[in-house]
């Protein structure tokens, strides 16, 4: 989509003059003249904000996808509780307590990144955390089944915006480098939220009841919709476009637009061209096509594991409570990757001080350690659990340990690659990412003890790991053609043809 010209682009005055004023508020024109654009050491782009500013607005972001994706999984030990009340099959149950969330942010990922796009991104974050509060409030207290249904669609069309933003958030404050660690604490912050909805929900629900679940997330969302209050729009078109109008209105001089790839200048134009862009990611672009597989497939099994990883360990002695603290070893994987990291920022500073350019292909020596590592880890764990194998149950649990760090990997990477190669437009791949996850998120629980009773934990276990298996061979050839296939991407290409006309350089700034 290209910049929406205007009549008034040229000005009456002096070009030397406007040229002269711009560069006292750091801005300039673009080469052809007719649109203003940002200078690199502007005080207001995001990407200049002080690091304290950066800081409390990201782990504010972070926080707020934990904690929602940890009541998307706390949802399986709600319903197994609510289906006595309700009188439902153990399937229904998890259908309605589970899928419906996830198909609700299959919703929220075709509306909201766009719109975030188009029209910014605190007020969604905001809205986001607000109404999903009230989500969870209104669930805790009705007694009607159809209620609790609509809460729990619209609870989860609102997870998707703090998900599948958050990516753009991050591009829009951070170069190429130091998204390495913002991409790392929010893919940290979101799997840990995977992982502690299911222990939270053990213990408050066997201390108090399954609808506490829901009012004591209705009270952990409602402070960070406070702490939200505070955050800065971080979208730098919008951002651009309020300094230029500040400056029109201020020397009431004739100033060219800003320039603003977003604009979009009514709804109808929004439908046409920014709302289905996720779905046209997904289809026309082979980068996001293999990454949402891999990471939809990968992802998936936390939402698995909450349904057979309890059962498995009360074969080896574990109550239903206790059980749920297995979870922790998927916890201490994640928490691993910090050391490759550390790994990356070091490769990163290595080609820099070779004066070579940063690409996104040199950050994928994560994904090339995590697509073995889930493997080998759903292998051993396969075939360490009873029936057929009844070890020790910290054998199982330690490979437990790499399948955590391997997901965690897959899941910075792939993101982070999905940010590098799509920058502006990020939140809107991620959003194609996110659109098949949530679908096989929501599907896995609804077969999984079928799978897992029909052909034993073992056989059923091996399964995931031969899919894991297949899915070794993407690293290499990301790696080794990653940039090939990325310059005959057109949506790739478009992207940072835009970073350049925008005059940003990814290597510093």
């Amino acid at each position: 989509m290209q910049p929406v010209s205007s009549e008034s682009s040229i000005s009456t005055e002096p070009k030397a003059s406007i040229l002269e004023l711009l560069h006292e508020h750091y801005l300039e024109l673009t080469p052809d003249g007719r649109y203003v654009r940002w200078l690199r050491d502007h005080p207001r782009h995001p990407r200049n904000w002080s690091g304290l500013r950066k800081g409390y607005d990201i782990i504010l972001i972070c926080l707020l996808d934990l904690i929602i994706t940890a009541s998307s999984t706390a949802g399986s030990a709600a319903a197994a509780r609510a289906k006595y009340e309700y009188d439902m099959s153990a399937t229904l149950s998890t259908f309605i307590f589970v899928t419906i969330f996830l198909l609700g942010q299959v919703a929220g990922t075709i509306l909201f990144p766009p719109w975030s796009e188009a029209f910014g991104r605190k007020n969604m974050y905001i809205v986001s955390s607000g109404l999903s509060a009230i989500c969870c409030m209104v669930i805790g207290f009705a007694r009607s089944m159809p209620l609790i249904i609509i809460m729990r669609i619209v609870a989860g069309a609102l997870s998707a915006i703090p998900y599948t933003i958050i990516g753009g958030s991050i591009e829009d404050m951070f170069n190429a480098h130091a998204r390495i660690w913002a991409m790392f604490y929010w893919t940290i912050a979101s799997n840990i939220g995977l992982i502690l909805g299911p222990i939270m929900s053990s213990y408050i629900i066997a201390g108090l009841d399954w609808r506490w679940n829901f009012f004591i997330f209705a009270i952990i969302i409602a402070g960070v919709t406070g702490g939200l209050c505070f955050i800065r729009e971080s979208r730098p078109s919008m951002l651009l476009a309020y300094e230029v109008q500040r400056l029109t209105d201020a020397t009431m001089l004739s100033i060219p637009p800003p320039l603003n790839h977003d604009h979009i200048p009514d709804l109808n134009t929004f439908a046409k061209e920014a709302l289905f862009r996720p779905a046209q990611l997904f289809f026309q672009e082979p980068i996001i096509l293999v990454i949402a597989i891999i990471i939809s497939v990968a992802m998936s099994l936390i939402y698995m594991f909450t349904e057979a990883l309890q059962p498995i360990y009360e074969l080896m002695g574990f109550s239903e409570t206790t059980g749920s603290l297995i979870f922790i070893a998927i916890g201490l994987g994640t928490v691993l990757s910090t050391f490759t990291r550390v790994l990356d920022s070091y490769i990163l500073n290595h080609i820099r001080s070779q004066g070579r350019p940063i690409k996104p292909e040199h950050k994928l020596f994560g994904l090339g350690i995590g697509g073995p590592f889930l493997a080998a880890g759903l292998w051993w764990f396969a075939w360490t659990i009873p029936p057929e194998t009844p070890s020790p149950w910290i054998v199982p649990t330690i490979s437990l340990v790499l399948v955590g760090y391997a997901l965690t990997e897959i899941d910075t990477v792939l993101y982070g690659y999905i940010s590098d190669a799509y920058l502006s437009y990020s939140a809107s791949a991620t959003a194609a990412v996110a659109l098949l996850r949530a679908l096989l998120s929501g599907a896995f629980p609804l077969f999984t003890r079928q799978m897992f009773d029909g052909l034993g934990n073992n056989v059923a276990m091996s399964v995931l790991a031969a899919i894991a298996t297949a899915f070794c061979i993407v690293p290499p050839v990301f790696i080794f053609y990653g940039e090939r296939i990325r310059r005959a991407s057109k949506f790739a290409r478009y992207s940072w043809e835009i970073q350049e006309e925008l005059g940003k350089d990814e290597g510093d700034w």
